[in-house]
């Protein structure tokens, strides 16, 4: 699974770097990277069972690009990274994006890739303890919304990981 990982997030860079510089440059006006930094609440629900509906805080970022197919339509991928507070120690992923603007300022959109959770299991005791490790496909959902004129937005999204864990999570990005 951890090649899954690397290849999605190379296929990501692929698309972010060159977006990015040419943003930078004063490009095309369709690309919109962004970076910003996120929180959230991970209920490990079912996965692995030993766990029980466990949650925990998850604080983080997220970055990546978007690129425009039509006057309201947009295409994208995006990358996170999370440190976790309870059974969580960290997680990350990358992800494509598809949605719609709403307005000048608004957006909503699907999301589905793949994220890898690592687990912090000192401290519990198991006769047969669950993987340090799990990995799976993302699906989620999400809405931004802008700040005025601002290139500041807040976003917020709910995922599920196979659809065996429930992750919520907000986030303050910053397009550029």
């Amino acid at each position: 699974m951890t090649k899954i990982l690397i290849s999605a997030l190379v296929c990501a860079s692929a698309v972010l770097v060159p977006a990015a510089a040419q943003a930078q440059s004063g490009g095309d006006p369709t690309v919109e990277p962004f970076v910003g930094v996120s929180a959230g609440y991970h209920d490990l629900g079912a996965s692995p069972s030993e766990f029980k509906n466990e949650e925990t805080a998850i604080f983080g970022v997220v970055g990546g690009v978007d690129l425009a197919v039509g006057e309201t339509l947009f295409v994208g991928a995006e990358g996170n990274f999370h440190l976790g507070t309870g059974l969580v120690d960290q997680e990350y992923g990358a992800a494509a994006r598809v949605g719609a603007r709403l307005g000048d300022n608004a957006k909503i959109y699907v999301r589905g890739g793949y994220q890898e959770v690592k687990y912090d299991l000192s401290g519990l005791v198991f006769i047969n303890p669950p993987p340090k490790t799990f990995g799976d496909y993302l699906v989620g959902a999400g809405a931004e919304f802008g700040l005025g004129d601002s290139p500041i937005k807040l976003r917020v999204g709910v995922d599920t990981i196979g659809f065996d864990t429930t992750r919520a999570t907000g986030a303050v990005v910053f397009g550029f």
